[in-house]
């Protein structure tokens, strides 16, 4: 990133103060849920029973640092085989597309998610990580889906 992006970035982090926002769960659980952009429905998820299914709730904002903070959660906890992304695609970001396409393509030799639309696709994870994630890991692409009970079909 460059000096105008970093201050930019500073810059959202005071006008928009977004938590870093997740939910443990069952540390038992194969299954984590990715809720994207759609904090209400983390909210919900946090505080109904799915949370005692599931190993952990969280959201998606950036192509990047989040999709690198993803891999890393998953690499440590190989317990997780599944990770169910769903909820409302960040605008302008796109971060569930990079994570699908990630899935499905991997990296190339610059660390940029090969097919991603995102504006800045770039990993700092390992090859061995995302072959970890590719390779490892169930996902399941219901992204645009933010009913609940829709959602409890999937995690059962």
């Amino acid at each position: 990133m460059n000096s105008i992006e970093n201050a930019i970035g500073e810059l959202c982090k005071i006008i928009l103060p977004i938590p870093e926002e997740s939910y443990l769960g069952n540390p038992h659980s194969s299954i984590a849920i990715c809720t994207l952009s759609s904090m209400n429905l983390l909210k919900k998820i946090s505080n109904s029973e799915l949370l005692n299914h599931i190993s952990i709730a969280g959201r998606l904002l950036s192509e990047n640092k989040g999709i690198d903070s993803i891999i890393k959660y998953l690499n440590q906890n190989k317990k997780v085989k599944t990770l169910i992304v769903c909820g409302k695609e960040v605008w302008g970001h796109k971060a569930g597309h990079s994570l699908i396409k990630l899935h499905e393509n991997g990296i190339n030799e610059h660390g940029r998610i090969i097919h991603s639309i995102s504006p800045d696709p770039f990993l700092t994870s390992t090859k061995s990580e995302i072959n970890y994630f590719q390779n490892e890991i169930n996902l399941v692409n219901i992204i645009n889906e933010t009913n609940l009970e829709t959602i409890k079909k999937y995690v059962n």
